[in-house]
């Protein structure tokens, strides 16, 4: 079971409750033995107020010796119960204080400083499903995982992105002191994949009040609260559901279809689509004559064209190319030499 976390107050809350209960069973033994041990200031027995004194200034092992224990079997109880209650008293009083504080300390200044370091990053509202694939898709894309910042509520999600490298924040991603804590105002994209349409429209408004600037992905169940996202701040809204019901029609009714989309939407593996920078001898030719990839679409000055759009005729310096291309790692096991294979490469047909 994964642990659950702690605020330090509420730990040492816990912790003096535990100590002060080993206060008040080392009063009682006493108490009730107090026949066996004298008072050598007082000599008018040990009364409760006595017994609590001689408690408290033996856990402390301060023990001023004005109470002592004078029969054989208390002397015994002292050095065989007392003396093992003492050192669990100053653990827990004493050590576990020291330690909390310091971890808590620690972790302040260690959080200040990550802080000041984070500027545009990205910045991923809920690490399930289908944060975990778009982790792992910045993640072949050469996206530094050192910045990407999770925001989730479970502790098993944030255990799974601790284990992928990634700094995470519990809690609410609709929360203005949670988006704070990521940096979410010097964030360069943020991507939002909660499972609720209403959380996810309340986190894209929060979002877009912090950071105006940032280019946020909405990640949305159902279609007609596509408009609502966009009208919130969203720059660009995928419907889950509406995808999955496409690639579901498209595969029973042309497999092969459905088959050539799964492959484009998955990583590491066939046929991917990427975006890159127009290179210096391809300005000036046309889409179509780009050698190795197939070009889609052109991004000129901001603006998506499809690649038969007659303004995209011939490539300029500074265009984006939106390419379908061979996987990268497919790449890179074709060029290992074939004892390391695990199977032979397709046929890229050219590309």
């Amino acid at each position: 079971m994964p642990a659950r976390a702690s605020s330090p107050g509420r730990t040492l809350l816990l912790r003096g409750s535990m100590a002060l209960g080993l206060l008040v069973f080392a009063t009682l033994l006493v108490w009730f033995d107090r026949d066996a041990y004298v008072d050598q200031t007082g000599k008018d027995g040990v009364s409760l107020l006595d017994a609590l004194y001689y408690s408290t200034v033996t856990m402390s092992t301060t023990g001023y010796g004005d109470i002592v224990p004078l029969a054989p079997h208390a002397r015994i109880i002292n050095a065989v119960v007392v003396t093992p209650l003492r050192v669990a008293f100053l653990v827990l009083l004493v050590g576990t204080t020291i330690e909390v504080l310091a971890t808590e300390g620690r972790r302040i200044i260690i959080d200040a400083r990550w802080r000041k370091q984070m500027r545009n990053h990205v910045v991923l509202i809920g690490y399930g499903t289908k944060g975990r694939a778009a982790a792992a898709t910045m993640r072949r894309n050469n996206i530094p995982m050192e910045k990407v910042v999770v925001i989730d509520g479970n502790p098993t999600a944030l255990q799974d992105a601790n284990l992928d490298g990634l700094a995470a924040i519990e809690g609410n991603g609709t929360r203005r002191d949670i988006l704070r804590r990521a940096e979410i105002s010097r964030a360069r994209e943020v991507v939002i994949t909660l499972d609720r349409d209403d959380s996810a429209i309340l986190a894209t408004l929060t979002v877009r009040q912090l950071n105006p600037s940032a280019h946020v992905v909405v990640s949305v169940r159902e279609h007609e609260n596509v408009s609502l996202l966009r009208q919130s701040g969203a720059d660009s809204v995928v419907t889950s559901s509406d995808a999955v019901g496409r690639l579901l029609g498209l595969s029973a009714v042309n497999p092969s279809i459905g088959t050539v989309i799964e492959d484009l939407l998955s990583s590491g593996e066939g046929l991917e689509i990427a975006e890159r920078q127009v290179t210096a001898d391809e300005v000036g030719r046309p889409p179509s004559a780009v050698e190795r990839e197939r070009v889609v679409a052109v991004v000129r000055n901001q603006t998506l064209r499809r690649y038969y759009d007659p303004t995209v005729a011939k490539l300029e310096p500074g265009d984006m190319l939106v390419v379908v291309r061979r996987s990268s790692s497919d790449i890179t096991t074709e060029s290992l030499p074939s004892k390391e294979r695990s199977k032979p490469a397709p046929d890229d047909g050219g590309w």
